[in-house]
């Protein structure tokens, strides 16, 4: 089964690069075994949202921040993992 992972992230803020940087982690983390998509909000929000399968899972709107340390990456993969069931 593949796992549907989705991050809104904000287009007016230039917060492109941190999802091309986490989405190739995931990846490196669970080659094959995801389906990885991303949209920049066309305003300024200063959103970097996760979801795996519909799922919020991280975000910095409610004051996670970014996926910038192990700990916050854990987290996503822990989320994962479990979608994954493993």
């Amino acid at each position: 089964m593949t796992v549907k992972v989705h991050i809104t992230y904000c287009g007016g803020c230039g917060y492109r690069p941190k999802f091309t940087k986490l989405k190739a982690l995931l990846e490196d983390e669970f080659p094959g075994e995801l389906e990885i998509t991303g949209e920049g909000t066309p305003s300024t929000t200063g959103w970097f949202e996760v979801e795996v399968n519909k799922k919020l899972v991280h975000s910095k709107k409610n004051g996670d921040g970014f996926v910038d340390s192990e700990s916050k990456f854990k987290a996503v993969v822990t989320a994962i993992e479990q979608a994954i069931g493993k």
